[in-house]
């Protein structure tokens, strides 16, 4: 695998405090570690009940370690920290640590922020340049504040589980939104971050589920806006357009290609597939014909795919200047030589597992390097390491451990 040398990360020196759960929120923190932020996460004695979230049951999601493979998603790259901040002194301590803190992260609800003190107007008296990130179901305002969700509640109240098509709806799998979400908010508080360096103020940014499926199905929803339209946009080979449309080869794989100007790429297309005998089928001779026809072109096309295996196929049209690609398993891009060579997945030393295959950071920076792929951390495994970086003593330590307020 391809590798480079160390650079300095574009986050050193910036601190985030977390106290969330589950993915949506530290999945944004997990990204700010892996620019180089230090992210120390405050979890209760029983830890992030991510920790042991048992997934569907038809996948195993414990790892060796007996945690859930989503902890290692959710928090690479942090610290973690048991500390009861309902306790006079355990708020103490979080007081403490953020005053030197940029950011912090929570998607708690907003009455539990609120009865918590953790909400923007509590802790920017404390740390007037904070960046207070949150994450919500449904937005900060309105009916639904303070009402949780998880990824699928915002995929089915945004319109998504219909985006593909078909009369009932299907949840896109796994957890897209959580991470599109964490994606958001991280670029929330990437922007906030230069405000604050800019202008020299901290202030709150906040992202919710909904929002953001409502970005991501910003064409879908555009499209329906326009035209007055309610429905779903699926995808139906028989009339797609015959280049961006999805063809089983030989090998029993598909390849999908995307369309280019018609017109133009007719021609092409059929003289590279041995089919210019379509060139002459009077169903076929213009664009508009060929719309009206269109199912039996596809079942034309179908037929010269067959000939060959789908690798063949992609690089002989690549040849053509078509594009197109195999359509691949999940599991096959673990070993796709493009993703290696440009660090898009990475080798992890996986707990007691042995080296496995996970996604890298996917930008590269021409002067900035990113962390590394690591596993999560264990319940408190930083806590006493952090308490020694606010002054206390180790007898001060082991006093707030035996009264459990760490």
């Amino acid at each position: 695998m391809h590798k480079t040398k160390e650079k300095p990360m574009p986050f050193e020196g910036i601190r985030v405090l977390e106290y969330a759960i589950f993915h949506a929120g530290p999945g944004a923190g997990a990204i700010l570690g892996e620019l180089g932020a230090d992210v120390i996460k405050i979890e209760s004695s029983t830890g992030d009940p991510l920790r042991s979230w048992k997934g569907v049951a038809k996948y195993n999601f414990i790892s060796s370690n007996g945690e859930c493979l989503m902890n290692d998603v959710s928090n690479h790259h942090k610290r973690s920290i048991v500390l009861d901040i309902a306790k006079p002194k355990g708020r103490e301590i979080f007081n403490k640590l953020l005053k030197k803190t940029d950011v912090f992260i929570t998607n708690l609800r907003k009455s539990t922020r609120q009865a918590l003190e953790l909400d923007y107007e509590s802790l920017s008296k404390i740390n007037p340049e904070l960046v207070h990130a949150s994450v919500s179901g449904y937005g900060k305002d309105g009916p639904d504040a303070d009402i949780g969700a998880f990824d699928l509640m915002g995929q089915a109240r945004s319109g998504m589980m219909y985006a593909t098509g078909g009369t009932e709806p299907v949840p896109i799998s796994l957890a897209v939104l959580d991470q599109a979400t964490a994606i958001a908010l991280s670029h929330a508080i990437i922007t906030a971050l230069l405000v604050k360096e800019r202008q020299g103020i901290g202030q709150e940014v906040h992202v919710s589920l909904y929002s953001t499926a409502i970005w991501l199905l910003y064409t879908n929803l555009y499209f329906s806006s326009a035209n007055n339209y309610n429905g779903d946009f699926a995808w139906d080979r028989e009339y797609n357009n015959y280049l961006r449309n999805n063809y089983l080869c030989k090998d029993g794989k598909w390849v999908v290609g995307v369309k280019h100007p018609p017109e133009k790429a007719f021609e092409i297309f059929c003289n590279a597939l041995g089919r210019d005998f379509l060139l002459d089928d009077p169903r076929f001779s213009d664009e508009s014909k060929r719309v009206l026809n269109n199912p039996a072109l596809i079942a034309a096309i179908d037929e010269a795919f067959l000939e060959k295996d789908s690798d063949q196929w992609v690089e002989y049209l690549h040849g053509y200047g078509l594009m197109f690609a195999t359509v691949k398993m999940v599991g096959d891009v673990l070993n796709d030589p493009q993703a290696l060579i440009n660090n898009y997945i990475v080798d992890l030393d996986y707990h007691n597992q042995g080296s496995i295959r996970v996604p890298g950071y996917p930008v590269t920076f021409g002067k900035n390097g990113t962390r590394p792929a690591c596993v999560g951390p264990k319940i408190g495994e930083h806590t006493d390491a952090i308490l020694k970086e606010t002054g206390l003593s180790h007898q001060e330590i082991k006093d707030l451990r035996m009264n459990k307020v760490i």
